[in-house]
């Protein structure tokens, strides 16, 4: 049976004593690091340099840092309500101070997106890995520890602890160990807030070496609130929900398109007029592919479960069943409603949504038949950063090397794609992005980096349109691609085609995709939003309402601060007097009575922001 422990300093004497002076610890990725235990390992590390020390790791979940006064304004009271008392990692914080100690070493296989752009340190130590790899990289290098949160329950006098938000990884790790393969040390740390999740994760007391039990060492769970869906999103859901075929099988990765993919699949579920009267003015004389209800309904077969997971089970979208349940998943990370809803779900709700390594969800391997026969009119969706006209995917990083996030799981996904007999890979990006010289195209004619290579081009969608690339020649494939770029970059992306001889010089963008500009999206998706069909936090929000009616304002402000000329605009708009409705906004930014010259420019900025964002 495991040792208890009350003190997460004697948790780590434990393991130095019985490991030896050499840690390979393994630390799961996002929510399921044991943060007291880590930290008084590290501690133990900068206190004894003779201590070698390495964290095997992916996704270090941080706090938000404002990066301006407004931010800061803005984002510290949401960072006290939700994040206030979450122990934060002391190697991180080292990390960004260059501080970390000769003797400890950090190795990450997936960043939180952006975070660690420019910094040394973690680019060097970056390992580019499918998800499903991970493990054989840690056991190489000699795991011997595993730090594990987990959620702890008594049965007939029986402890049990669940991997719970991370079975990913460990599962596959302690299957080695059971087959003689690896030896290392299982160390969970109790947390209240975590739900106890049935199925593969569920494991004897017997498994673990140590537990760390304490109500001074518990602490409320890493809660990202959820962001608004844009209609830009929006758009690329509703485009992607009609591929999406019914008695499929279904997988979302990270990002906001996933809210609004789910939402588009809600919509065409239980409004199926209102859905297809959408689509039609989002894509005139474009019939999707797939738009009827869900009679037979999806299984979801996802490395993350998120909160729309949750959605679209309760609107009856997914509810195939394979082997008694209609989710699998591997980790799952979202905002306290998520975690809540779990933990409050009935034993017969949660056993639908079985949690279970990656091997499982991301990989054919090992009962291939039982998965095939599982996995039919599968659709694997997940967002790319930048494509290339001739469909190749910019996905984790830049052409500089700099790393953004890493390759996770989707080359996993569009590998299971065209393995499996009638599956899809959908790729989703936005087709511009705004840059300090203004807005770029992500649709480039190449790019210096590739994370999905174009000989695995399958289906990309922006928010324009669906670009079926798969089986299709060059010429063909340039040509849907400029058929979903944004209209302002057609001409100069067209041009370097020709130039390189891939397309033919007599070419034309047909008239019906020449009108790709953003003011036709949301005039498109304007009666749907009215009437409360898109919202932008379809599946709830941990901010205030009036939190909720500055994000869009903070967002403008963000956007114009790169233009003077904006700026300026914004300044004298803002010299009119705030309406009774702005007032509440104004206050909780601690501008509604300014004193300061900053404070009244403040003011001046919010208050013009907030009329020309609709919110007043």
């Amino acid at each position: 049976m495991p040792k208890i422990f009350s003190d997460p300093s004697a948790v780590a004497d434990e393991i130095i004593r019985t490991t030896g002076s050499r840690l390979v610890v393994g630390l799961p990725l996002g929510l399921g690091k044991a943060n007291h235990i880590i930290n008084a390992l590290y501690a133990r590390a900068v206190a004894d340099h003779a201590l070698d020390l390495t964290f095997f790791s992916a996704l270090t979940l941080e706090k938000p840092r404002p990066s301006n006064e407004l931010e800061r304004r803005f984002i510290a009271p949401v960072i006290d309500r939700l994040f206030g008392d979450w122990p934060d990692l002391d190697y991180a914080t080292a990390l960004h101070k260059g501080a970390l100690p000769p003797n400890v070493e950090v190795i990450e296989f997936f960043f939180l997106a952006g975070k660690w752009l420019r910094n040394p340190y973690a680019q060097q130590h970056y390992i580019a890995a499918n998800y499903t790899h991970a493990a054989s990289y840690i056991l190489d290098r000699g795991l011997n520890v595993i730090t594990q949160l987990v959620a702890k329950r008594v049965v007939n006098g029986e402890t049990r602890y669940s991997l719970s938000c991370n079975t990913d990884t460990t599962l596959d790790l302690l299957r080695a160990r059971a087959e003689g393969r690896a030896s290392f040390k299982l160390v969970g740390q109790v947390n209240s807030e975590l739900p106890f999740m049935p199925g593969a994760g569920d494991l004897p007391a017997s498994e673990f070496h140590a537990i760390l039990d304490s109500p001074e060492t518990d602490f409320p769970l890493f809660a990202p609130p959820s962001e608004p869906v844009s209609d830009t999103k929006y758009a690329i859901g509703l485009h992607a929900a009609g591929l999406i075929k019914d008695g499929g099988s279904l997988q979302i990765g990270i990002g906001q398109v996933g809210d609004a993919l789910a939402q588009s699949l809600i919509l065409r579920h239980r409004d199926n007029a209102r859905f297809r009267e959408t689509v039609a003015r989002l894509a005139p004389g474009i019939v999707p592919m797939e738009s009827e209800p869900f009679a037979a309904g999806l299984y979801g077969v996802s490395e993350m479960v998120f909160e729309a997971f949750l959605g679209l089970i309760e609107a009856g979208v997914i509810k195939r069943e394979v082997d008694g349940a209609v989710l699998h998943g591997a980790f799952f990370l979202g905002p306290k409603s998520f975690y809540r809803a779990l933990r409050e779900m009935t034993p017969e709700q949660r056993a639908r949504i079985q949690m279970t390594a990656v091997s499982f969800t991301n990989e054919l391997y090992g009962d291939e038949d039982a998965k095939r026969r599982a996995r039919v009119d599968a659709r694997f969706v997940n967002n790319a950063m930048m494509a290339t006209l001739m469909g190749a995917a910019i996905s984790d990083g830049l052409d500089n090397g700099q790393v953004v996030s890493g390759v996770g799981g989707q080359y996993n996904f569009v590998a299971q794609a065209f393995a499996l007999s009638g599956a899809r890979s959908i790729l989703t990006l936005e087709s511009t992005r705004r840059e300090k010289g203004g807005e770029v195209s992500n649709i480039r004619w190449s790019y210096g980096h590739t994370t999905i290579p174009r000989h695995l081009r399958d289906v990309i969608v922006t928010e324009y349109g669906a670009a079926d690339l798969r089986g299709k020649s060059d010429a063909e494939v340039i040509a849907a691609m400029l058929n979903v770029t944004d209209s302002r970059f057609q001409a100069e992306l067209k041009l370097q085609a020709k130039d390189a001889g891939k397309l033919p010089r007599e070419y034309q963008i047909p008239a019906a995709h020449r009108e790709n500009f953003p003011e036709r999206i949301a005039t498109a998706l304007k009666p749907a939003r009215e009437a409360g069909l898109l919202p932008s936090f379809p599946f709830g929000s941990d901010f205030t309402d009036v939190e909720q009616q500055l994000i869009p304002a903070l967002e403008m402000l963000q956007q114009a601060s790169r233009s003077p000329r904006q700026l300026l605009s914004l300044v004298l708009a803002g010299l009119r007097p705030a309406d009774a409705s702005a007032q509440p906004a104004l206050a909780r930014m601690g501008v509604d009575r300014p004193n300061r010259f900053s404070d009244r420019l403040y003011r001046m900025l919010l208050n013009a922001a907030l009329k020309r964002s609709g919110v007043t």
